[in-house]
């Protein structure tokens, strides 16, 4: 089970730069993925000055800076971003303007590590019985050659006939 907790932070001239690092903090020690919605521009940001925020994180293989919003007051004043992050550490840096930049998303914290493994014994736990009930059933069915479904069907009467659908209808 995850819970969901609400990120933000700001950036400015004279904050330009924030590392959001759970995994660094021992009072965090379940798996933890950060999701950014969006960059908003405060209202007290310079007319006509471009404010770039950059991201810097792991790739599959190396580090990666990268812009991930250009804002502007007069033309653009939000971003609508949607990225998952689910590697720490995460840096955000105001590489131009002054700002104020909000970044705004969600901290998720996942289940405890020993929770992780508990829950995949459980689970090859649950498939092994569901292949030890399956197997039981297929051989109640194999001891006779036919699924007692048909063994039913197939049943003669006391005299050693088969029922007659007729007589059955005239009671």
């Amino acid at each position: 089970m995850s819970d969901e907790y609400f990120y933000g932070v700001t950036l400015s001239a004279s904050h330009q730069s924030e590392t959001w690092d759970p995994e660094a903090k021992a009072e965090y020690p379940r798996s933890n993925k950060l999701l950014i919605r969006q960059a908003l521009l405060g209202p007290d940001a310079k007319p006509d000055e471009l404010n770039v925020v950059q991201v810097e994180t792991m790739s599959l293989q190396d580090a990666i800076k990268i812009p991930v919003a250009v804002l502007k007051a007069g033309e653009t004043r939000h971003a609508r971003l949607d990225i998952e992050f689910p590697d720490a550490p995460v840096t955000f840096t105001l590489i131009q303007g002054s700002g104020p930049v909000h970044l705004i998303g969600q901290h998720m914290l996942g289940a405890l590590v020993e929770e992780f493994e508990d829950m995949e014994e459980m689970e090859e736990e649950m498939l092994d019985e569901e292949e030890g009930d399956d197997s039981q059933f297929k051989d109640e069915d194999d001891e006779e050659g036919e699924p007692k479904g048909k063994k039913a069907k197939m049943s003669n009467n006391a005299k050693g006939k088969a029922a007659s659908p007729k007589k059955n209808a005239k009671k």
